[in-house]
């Protein structure tokens, strides 16, 4: 169920509270850790779901900095690819955690148009156990990756997956600042 949707550009933004393993996307992206080994969260739902072959891949890639994603294939995942991004901890807002944040939005944005994927799904990166405040991380990720797109037309539709209905809200309101609505 979508909560909310915008039109900007060519590209289709939606808000939704889903199991982000679940989506049908050519890729999901990962909130993950620099190691890219699994964790906790979505990280480690993620590496359940998509099997052992995404351990092993992600064993080649030798991690990743923060701000930074990179790109494997989805396995068992129905998303044919996993793009992982390395959010940062939140240390009060003085160590460089909003532009690290929008960082990652905007390296997975440009990791989709160099592989021509046309959909992707991302969780709300940082907002879990690494505590960026959840209303701060849903204005920097929409702002982000509506910005990003003009670099990535071959992005038809974008999702903010959300874990719940609260993180959902914050997308939903962040998303309404842009664009008109979508038809429904």
């Amino acid at each position: 169920m979508s909560l909310s949707a915008r039109q900007i550009g060519p590209a289709r933004l939606q808000v939704i509270v889903a199991d982000i393993t679940t989506l049908r996307v050519d890729a999901i992206v990962n909130a993950a850790n620099s190691s890219l080994l699994g964790g906790g969260g979505v990280d480690g739902a993620i590496h359940r779901a998509a099997g052992p072959q995404l351990l092993a891949e992600c064993r080649i890639l030798h991690g990743c900095e923060t701000g930074g994603a990179k790109i494997t294939s989805g396995y068992r995942l129905p998303a044919r690819h996993v793009i992982h991004a390395v959010g940062p901890v939140w240390h009060g807002g003085s160590r460089g955690e909003d532009e690290a944040l929008a960082s990652c939005y905007r390296r997975a944005t440009e990791l989709c148009q160099t592989h021509n994927l046309a959909s992707v799904a991302f969780p709300a990166v940082s907002t879990g156990i690494y505590r960026f405040p959840a209303e701060r991380a849903a204005r920097i990720a929409v702002a982000t990756t509506v910005d990003t797109l003009a670099v990535a037309p071959s992005l038809g539709l974008v999702i903010f997956c959300c874990f719940s209905e609260a993180s959902a809200r914050l997308h939903a309101q962040s998303l309404a600042e842009f664009g008109d609505p979508c038809a429904e």
